[in-house]
């Protein structure tokens, strides 16, 4: 191990002090000038560009990756994308453990469904958009670029930093798209900012038409946040938030474990891939802990209550904050210059489409609170849950409509019809166009689910109608 005082042996520790250190400036920033504070962008994108200014510009001056000094244990960058892959597992993990005793009524399970298969349908449209740019872009302009290089706008869009990391590094080092993590990572980087734009142009245009002012609440208490008293104490033998640290890194401990077995014995051609799953495998163990530990309150084996839902939302913000900011300052400019064009067009491209279609389906099948419909699964859809929120708390700082709800519960039915596109985007490297048409396919049946009410009510009132009626 060295001296203690060797920096090799506060390299992460460095790191970690730059991310923090850098979300609270960038805190500070937004606070105190009004251009950041009305652009809706978010601190953790914020602090994120930041450092990926410091690095440019030392790189420009020095010709040397600043976080890859000694200072920062000679492999800062490789740091950052690990922080950026751990936390996107931890902080769904920590989400998915939250308890929930709601029971909802037939309108609102169908609309948490809606919302799910929303967020799927969103995500294939942007696969196929960016695939198809890709495809076209390939095959008339640039012969070497990497194909299926435009299925990872839904991740960088639809899933956030961390699964366009993932994407991106599979295509990278097992099918050879030179700077792919990086392009999945500016991929991501440039939803954030969509959401941040396409966010401020829709609440400008409420507050021009309808004359909506934000309803942002501050230092609001919900039900969440109340210690209740089935719960353990906040300090008993074992600190309450220990508790639920600890939990989270068990479920991830046991995902890795899952994945291991998976890759190395189940499926060994598949590793690479499987531990791509991360997420998912972490919120499946994390959902079955849950169970598992409201089986044993009901049965009274065990008496307290070990989960605080307040808790867990601070961990799984927390591991999202730095996820965002890590991914960004990951990014190298100089591996993806040669695809900027490329990028700028997914990027425009993306936050268009997502807009309109989210906006015709907010309009469609959300009437009651269409506009914090609208705002919620765009911002989840552009970045992250947390960018919905940011959004969503403008227009309803109370949570008085559905909307915050239907973000959510939604991830059950996202993630069942989600996991097919997930194989799809390994499919495509090898074939592109096969992809394509598979794509183009689902995202047609998809749209039948959706809107599953409005074509067979209208088609069995037309058969109704042409019916003859007896005199």
């Amino acid at each position: 191990m060295g001296s203690f005082s060797d920096f090799s042996n506060w390299g992460f520790i460095n790191i970690l002090a730059i991310l923090f250190i850098s979300l609270l400036l960038a805190s500070i920033l937004k606070k105190n000038i009004p251009l950041l504070k009305a652009s809706l962008i978010p601190t953790s994108v914020l602090a994120g560009i930041m450092l990926l200014l410091v690095s440019t510009v030392y790189r420009s001056i020095t010709g040397e990756l600043i976080y890859n000094t000694p200072f920062f244990g000679g492999n800062g960058m490789t740091t950052f994308e690990l922080i950026t892959y751990h936390c996107l597992a931890l902080g769904f993990i920590a989400s998915s453990m939250k308890m929930g005793k709601e029971k909802f009524s037939k309108k609102r399970a169908r609309e948490i469904f809606d919302s799910g298969v929303t967020t799927v349908s969103t995500y294939l449209l942007q696969a196929v958009l960016g695939l198809g740019i890709t495809l076209l872009i390939a095959y008339l302009v640039m012969p070497e670029l990497f194909k299926a290089a435009g299925v990872i706008l839904p991740f960088g869009f639809g899933q956030g930093t961390g699964q366009a990391l993932n994407y991106g590094n599979i295509y990278e080092t097992e099918h050879g798209f030179v700077g792919g993590a990086n392009f999945g990572l500016t991929i991501a980087a440039l939803g954030f900012l969509s959401a941040s734009l396409g966010g401020v142009i829709h609440l400008n245009i409420l507050k021009r038409k309808k004359g909506i002012t934000s309803q942002v609440v501050k230092n609001t208490i919900s039900e969440n946040d109340k210690v209740h008293a089935e719960e353990i104490p906040m300090s008993g033998s074992m600190d309450k938030l220990a508790v639920q640290i600890a939990t989270v890194v068990f479920v991830y401990f046991c995902t890795h474990l899952v994945m291991y077995l998976l890759g190395q014995v189940l499926l060994p051609g598949l590793s690479g891939t499987i531990y791509g799953f991360n997420f998912l495998i972490g919120v499946l163990l994390a959902t079955a802990l849950k169970g598992i530990m409201n089986a044993l309150m009901k049965a009274k084996i065990v008496k307290k209550q070990h989960i605080n839902n307040f808790l867990m939302d601070r961990i799984s913000n927390t591991c999202f904050d730095l996820m965002v900011t890590a991914g960004i300052a990951a990014i190298r400019l100089d591996l993806i210059a040669q695809y900027w064009h490329v990028l700028l067009l997914l990027g425009v491209v993306g936050m268009i489409s997502t807009y309109l279609y989210n906006k015709f389906i907010a309009k469609k099948l959300f009437p009651e609170y269409e506009d914090e419909q609208f705002l919620a699964m765009y911002g989840m859809l552009t970045g992250t849950a947390s960018t919905g929120i940011i959004l969503l708390r403008e227009l309803d700082g109370n949570f008085k409509t559905p909307a915050a709800d239907n973000l959510v519960y939604q991830s059950l039915p996202a993630i069942v019809f989600g996991f097919p596109m997930m194989l799809l985007a390994n499919l495509a490297p090898t074939a592109p166009e096969l992809t394509f048409g598979i794509l183009v396919a689902f995202f047609i049946v998809m749209n039948v689910i959706l809107f599953r009410n409005q074509l067979f009510r209208k088609k069995q009132a037309d058969a109704t109608a042409s019916e003859p009626t007896e005199e």
